[in-house]
């Protein structure tokens, strides 16, 4: 590549990072009013909590925004290079961890389903689909969001594999996968001991 590409290509990963690192819950709260999401509920800063602390159209709007800097930079990434797998996983990866890590809150961030939901939604369509069906039905039969969300970020390097677009894309699959599930570590205590929060049911 020449290097005028090369230097594109770098400065597109810290910049996925810094957009990834934007805590949309916080910020729609401020501009429509509402609860701090670090200081109620479960303290996370997603789209579920702000939800459940400030009411369904913060939460929506925090899901579409953490949906879209996921989606961002890696739609950019594709358009610069192409269906090149470096450059769109590690653009994909840093827009997720800076999810989960941002810069403006501390590296203290979310749990990141949304924006990996963005990041794969870029990269396989139809993965991603087959993924958010895994979700919604184990959120019906089980009423766990949280179980949901476990089961489909595991499930999609399973259908990555499948795929002949989302074959180069399985390890960033399981990056993404393996630390959803650690991020839902607390969750999971939950869940084994049988305190999680479902829908409809009492708040713990």
């Amino acid at each position: 590549m020449p290097s005028g590409e090369n230097l594109t290509y770098l400065l597109l990963i810290p910049v996925a990072y810094l957009l990834g690192s934007v805590p949309t819950g916080i910020v729609i709260v401020r501009l429509l009013g509402g609860v701090d999401p670090r200081s109620a509920g479960s303290k996370n800063i997603g789209a579920t909590n702000v939800g459940r602390t400030s009411g369904k159209l913060p939460g929506i709007l925090t899901l579409i925004g953490d949906l879209f800097k996921g989606a961002l930079p890696v739609f950019i990434a594709f358009r610069l290079a192409g269906p090149e797998p470096l450059l769109v996983s590690l653009t994909g990866l840093a827009a997720f961890l800076g999810h989960l890590f941002p810069v403006y809150l501390g590296f203290k961030g979310g749990k990141g389903v949304a924006t990996a939901c963005g990041v794969m939604l870029i990269i396989s369509p139809i993965a991603t689909l087959l993924s958010a069906g895994v979700f919604v039905i184990t959120v019906l039969i089980k009423r766990y969001v949280s179980l949901g969300s476990i089961l489909a970020a595991a499930s999609m390097p399973v259908f990555l594999s499948f795929l002949t677009r989302g074959k180069p894309f399985v390890p960033l699959g399981v990056a993404i996968g393996a630390l959803v599930i650690i991020k839902h570590r607390e969750n999971i205590r939950r869940l084994a001991e049988g305190r999680e929060n479902k829908i409809g049911g009492k708040k713990d």
